[in-house]
């Protein structure tokens, strides 16, 4: 069989991996596995997928290559007969508020066009139909569909002056630039109370537009437009970037109400008289994809035929992954990261391209059992119009997918990075792999627990719940499973009400990470790392920070330089002064233990455990990352390095030392291997035995049978969802027809058996 037929990768080095050689069958499926952090992305994303779309970008002539992302060469020796890649991550799409399902899908041009050519009355032309554009949006919410109303009260202390911090919300304190746009107008007495206030003084504060002052004090520069309190807060916070920063804050002072014009259309009044077939297009924003696809069905006018194969063809595809019970109004800022997935997956299946690499991450995050059935059936169409699939996935659902399998490993991180397993599905489950190994095990249940008191929900409707009652066992570990958009969310919402503040809530958020940050910076010991090296050598801690005193000179606390090459790829290079160790040679000279700071940061957590043996207060922090199975990263690796299923972790290192409390969980096991799973459900098994609750969202079949407690939501979706299927211990599920769940696991054993 000719080379042709195979990707060759030669000698790739990129992160851990070590100088390996592999040979990937095109025009077929393969699966790449391994534990978490070993090595898998670094070969599929870093190397394969870099160097396909770098060497597209550099078909393109030099002015236009400035202007397309820069994906750097990856560290590999060469990649023969490599097809153009398409790679579809987890990504979750911006948090444009304008942006919904029918715009990113491009529906809503299809559906405006629609409407534009046989809506009756004629209103106008496509653009006419659009709420983000001015011919139009509704001229009140500007087409968002509502308006936020800043209570004055929650911003303002009647009972202080402005000298006193009678503006309340976070930023506006005394000393504060945005103190001093009120402080030093003139048009305030700024030690008398606002209860004081006159009715013009207190509507100047509050309410004023934008404009310039007249005969302004000394200190207030005349080129500054002066706003009031609550206007400003609503531009320069609430929709600005900054709001982002502030959202408790912001959560707390606002109230958002429907357009009261055009009751959350986002549309102008006279665009929404124009209907087909007694719906507006507001009407048909509102339906879910299959209500959609009624409504095109009835549309019988031979002008617009055409216009409807292609929006029902878009639409079919979405509904074919299982999506069918989203509505076209909804934003994307709402959907879930496997929902945004198959949303570009979807994207691809009415493709005339062959021969292409689609790479995928993951796919199976955030989908139940009988979801991942569609998501196997997208991947198996795209594979057979002639394309190259490669997968990095952990899912006993979706591993049997694959023709081929690969498995790197055999540990993660520096122990990582090679090939331990390259065959068929079946030769991997006669193998010796950690994986293949745990691929043959069936499920195992605990034993029934005795369970005393219950969180008790009675009559919940919230988004699709629908009269939901449910008990939830405290001291206990409890699992919320079902398919994806059953309600599950919902229910987590109002068992967060019904607790109030009393709980901790790790939810799938990435934590915030930037080139400079850390485990050591995360857990917060770097400070106290720096402390102990400040004392051992009677220096200032400071010289022990690569950001501040302590950086390397040449390139100030980074380890590599990078040189902007224009329309070329930056160079990255290790910094030659201090070769990456980030600090200059004056705070390198100091030692603790015999270990310089440097040193210290790159050992592995693992190393730091003993290095650390006589300081509890790092060692418990850095005992909690061994517990959540993180033990083999570095203190000083940059976090931006770290897998989805390695920052769930992190969050949730920071808060085991707790007893008698209630944790929420969101999928914690999202991009998890198998053996990475079974740590993480001992480690529950620990922190129920010392007397916490957990409530977990979970679609792991593992994670599921080794609950106490099981609440099962469906049966399916959106509208078709909403309903407590089962409620009781997992085992007994199996023997439950209407628990989707059970059935899912009692289909996974019976072919273990």
């Amino acid at each position: 069989m000719s080379d042709q037929n195979y990707i060759n990768v030669k000698d790739a080095f990129q992160n851990n991996l070590k100088h390996l050689n592999i040979k990937i069958k095109k025009h077929a499926i393969t699966v790449f596995t391994g534990l978490s952090g070993a090595g898998k992305s670094s070969l599929v994303f870093d190397t394969i997928a870099a160097n396909s779309r770098r060497e597209l970008n550099e078909t393109f002539p030099s002015f236009t290559q400035q202007y397309l992302p820069k994906y750097g060469a990856p560290h590999v020796g060469k990649i023969e007969n490599l097809p153009v890649a398409i790679v579809i991550q987890q990504k979750k799409v911006g948090k444009n508020p304008r942006s919904t399902l029918a715009t990113y899908t491009g529906i809503y041009s299809l559906l405006r066009l629609l409407f534009s050519r046989i809506g009756k009355p004629w209103v106008g032309y496509s653009d006419t139909f659009s709420f983000n554009l001015p011919q139009g949006m509704c001229d009140k919410c500007q087409g968002l569909g509502y308006i936020d109303h800043i209570n004055p009260d929650k911003v303002i202390d009647y009972n202080k002056s402005l000298n006193e911090g009678a503006i309340t919300f976070v930023s506006f304190g005394p000393g504060t630039w945005r103190w001093k746009r009120y402080a030093h107008t003139g048009l305030f007495d700024n030690d008398k109370k606002i209860k004081d206030y006159s009715e013009k003084e207190l509507n100047d504060l509050l309410y004023a537009p934008q404009h310039h002052l007249k005969n302004a004090p000394a200190e207030w520069k005349p080129s500054i437009l002066y706003e009031g309190v609550i206007p400003r807060i609503k531009r320069s916070i609430i929709e600005s970037k900054e709001g982002q920063h502030h959202k408790e804050a912001i959560k707390e002072i606002v109230t958002r109400t429907a357009c009261d014009k055009c009751h959350g259309t986002k549309l102008r009044p006279e665009v929404l008289t124009c209907k087909i077939n007694g719906y507006n297009i507001a009407d048909v924003l509102q339906m879910d994809l299959k209500h959609v696809l009624e409504f095109l069905n009835s549309i019988k006018e031979s002008l617009v035929q055409d216009l409807l194969r292609e929006v029902t063809t878009k639409i079919q595809s979405l509904i074919d992954l299982g999506l069918g019970y989203l509505t076209l109004d909804r934003g994307t800022d709402t959907l879930s990261g496997g929902e945004t997935q198959r949303i570009k997956i979807a994207k691809y299946m009415n493709s005339s391209l062959s021969d292409m690499v689609y790479i995928l991450d993951e796919p199976s995050v955030g989908l139940h059992p009988a979801d991942i059935k569609l998501i196997s059936a997208a991947l198996k169409k795209l594979e057979a119009k002639g394309n190259t699939i490669l997968v990095v996935e952990h899912n006993p659902e979706l591993i049997p997918i694959a023709d081929y399998v690969v498995e790197i490993g055999p540990k993660p991180g520096k122990d990582g990075g090679q090939i331990i397993f390259d065959g068929t599905y079946q030769e991997l489950l006669k193998s010796d792999t950690i994986t293949g190994k745990l691929l043959q095990q069936p499920l195992s249940f605990k034993k029934p627990k005795k369970l005393e008191k219950t969180l008790d929900l009675e009559n919940v409707n919230i988004h699709n719940l629908k009269n939901a009652n449910v008990s939830i066992p405290l001291n206990a570990q409890t699992v919320i499973s079902g398919v994806a958009g059953s309600g599950k969310s919902s229910l987590m919402r109002a068992i967060k009400d019904k607790l109030q503040d009393n709980y901790i809530d790790l939810t799938q958020d990435a934590v915030g990470v930037n080139i400079r940050s850390t485990p050591a910076t995360y857990l917060d010991i770097l400070n106290d790392i720096r402390k102990l090296f400040g004392d051992a050598n009677n220096v200032s801690r400071q010289l022990f920070s690569y950001n501040g005193k302590g950086k390397c000179p040449l390139c100030k606390g980074r380890g590599v330089q990078i040189t902007n090459m224009a329309f070329m790829d930056p160079v990255i290079q290790t910094c030659e002064k201090c070769h990456g160790k980030r600090y200059s040679d004056e705070a390198l000279q100091y030692h603790l233990n015999g270990l310089d700071i440097s040193e210290v940061l790159n050992l592995s957590i693992k190393e730091a455990i003993d290095f650390f043996a006589k300081y509890k207060d790092i060692q418990s922090k850095l005992i909690n990352m061994q517990r959540v199975g993180l033990d083999y990263l570095s203190l000083g690796q940059s976090l931006d390095t770290l897998s989805g299923g390695e920052v769930q972790r992190l969050k949730l290192a920071l808060q085991l030392n707790k007893t008698g409390t209630v944790y929420l969980l969101d999928e914690p096991t999202a991009g998890l291997h198998m053996k990475d799973v079974s740590i993480m459900t001992n480690l529950f098994d620990d922190l129920v035995k010392k007397g916490n609750t957990l409530i977990i969202v979970e679609h792991n079949l593992s994670v599921i049978s080794k609950s106490d407690w099981m609440i099962d939501v469906g049966p399916s979706a959106g509208r078709y969802g909403g309903q407590i299927l089962y409620t009781g211990t997992p085992e007994d599920s199996l023997n439950d027809s209407k628990s989707v769940t059970g059935q899912a696991m009692r289909d996974y054993n019976q072919k273990r058996e």
